[in-house]
C-alpha cells in the first residue's frame, strides 16, 4: 500500500480501502455494502422515472389529440410544490429536472 501523500504506482492492484476511501477494513465494508444499496436504490429510480416519462406521454398526447395544450402548468406547480413541501428547496430542482425529463423542454 502507498504511503500517505504518494502516488499508486502504475499497474498496482486497489485495495477496498484504497476504492472507498475508508481507513480500515472495516469501514471499507460498510461503505462498499451501502455502495451496493445506492446502486441498486439508482437502477429503482431511473426505473421510476422512465415508467413516469411513458405515463407522461400518454397524457400529453392524450390532451393534444383532445385539442388541449402538451403542458398543464397548473398541474406542474402541484409537482413542484409537492417536492417542495417534503424536500425543501432542493426538492424544486429536482421535480423541475424530473418535469423536463418527463415531458420535455417547455
Amino acid at each position: 500500500m502507498p504511503l500517505r501523500g504518494t502516488p499508486r504506482r502504475q499497474g498496482a492492484p486497489m485495495n477496498a480501502t484504497d476504492v472507498t476511501g475508508a481507513r480500515t477494513p472495516e469501514a471499507a465494508g460498510v461503505i462498499t455494502g451501502a455502495r451496493e444499496r445506492i446502486d441498486a436504490l439508482d437502477d429503482r429510480i431511473i426505473g421510476l422515472i422512465q415508467e413516469r416519462a411513458a405515463v407522461s406521454a400518454v397524457i400529453q398526447e392524450a390532451r393534444i389529440s383532445s385539442g388541449g395544450r402538451r403542458v398543464n402548468l397548473s398541474r406542474e406547480m402541484e409537482v413542484l410544490g409537492r417536492y417542495r413541501q417534503e424536500l425543501g428547496k432542493p426538492g424544486t430542482a429536482l421535480a423541475m429536472t424530473l418535469l423536463e425529463l418527463c415531458r420535455g423542454r417547455i
